[in-house]
């Protein structure tokens, strides 16, 4: 178990030492951490932006919210489309857990908030193609090596704004457990 400790130097993060059950698994962690070091800049970035989208649009009717999600996809896309088709299949699924377990939401609920049923049908379709289930979202037990990555990579840790609005719709079964 992770243990946070504050100090005048300010967080700590002090974990037993791992244990694993083969060598296998040993170097699925290492790789596991090292893809989540490489994208955890972007995913600190996608849940920054989310939570201001999620203020600046609290307000606004549906179709002004639109044009201002869709304007801002637009300008990020220049910036990021790059970068983010060259991540690897599993790097991809671990900066969607990363933004999963911090957002609380799955990725599918997040697309369908901000740009529609059909977008996020479509975007949960294409990752199926790739074994990405958009609709699952993260789950901490399902696998022991990512639980363990997403400990060590806390994205919450300089976040002093609290907890996100809850403006997302979730399914019932996606609700307080």
């Amino acid at each position: 178990f992770p243990v946070t400790i504050r100090s005048n130097f300010g967080d700590m993060t002090v974990t037993s030492k791992r244990e694993f059950a083969s060598m296998e698994e040993y170097n699925k962690y290492q790789r596991y951490r090292r893809y989540a070091y490489q994208v955890y800049p972007y995913a600190e970035k996608a849940i920054r932006i989310f939570k201001e989208v999620q203020q600046q649009t609290a307000e606004m009717r549906r179709g002004k919210r639109k044009r201002y999600t869709r304007e801002l996809q637009d300008q990020l896309k220049n910036e990021f489309e790059t970068p983010l088709r060259n991540l690897s299949k599993t790097q991809g699924m671990i900066l969607m857990k990363m933004i999963e377990k911090e957002v609380q939401a799955p990725i599918y609920y997040l697309i369908k908030d901000l740009r529609g049923n059909f977008t996020a049908f479509y975007w949960n379709t294409l990752g199926s193609f790739y074994g990405h289930k958009l609709k699952e979202g993260y789950r901490k037990g399902k696998d022991n090596i990512l639980d363990m990555v997403l400990d060590d990579v806390n994205l919450s840790y300089g976040s002093d704004e609290g907890p996100l609005p809850a403006t997302i719709r979730l399914p019932k079964k996606w609700g307080k457990e």
